[in-house]
């Protein structure tokens, strides 16, 4: 079983960042893949980094590349999501995710854990 808590969401402008932390309890999180997902109001909750058990692979949806960076932090059980330069349609609830899988994975049916989510918004 593993817990997952976010923190780090709050209200930003155009332009500016945050970074969202995930902190996992349990002794086995080196074993997990880790995952960002995000949903927005009336929308389905959708991929937007992951990181492989390791740290060594990551993978990003193709509208955050080059804005976010996805890393872990395994002798803290903790996932990070550094987001630069963002958007109001980066606007959405962040969820933190657990996979047994060790692989960066975006297919978020592969996740077992979810946290309860932390909320981002941007201003215009």
């Amino acid at each position: 079983q593993v817990q997952l808590v976010e923190s780090g969401g709050g209200l930003v402008q155009a332009g500016g960042s945050l970074r969202l932390s995930c902190a996992a309890s349990g002794r086995t999180f080196i074993s997990y893949a880790m995952g960002w997902f995000r949903q927005a109001p009336g929308k389905e909750r959708e991929f937007v980094a992951a990181i492989s058990w390791s740290g060594g692979n990551t993978d990003y949806v193709d509208s955050v590349k080059g804005r976010f960076t996805i890393s872990r932090d395994n002798a803290k059980n903790s996932v990070y999501l550094q987001m630069n330069s963002l958007k109001p349609e980066d606007t959405a609830v962040y969820y933190c995710a657990a996979s047994f899988s060790r692989a960066a994975i975006p297919d978020r049916m592969h996740y077992a854990y979810w946290g309860q989510g932390t909320q981002v918004t941007v201003s215009s």
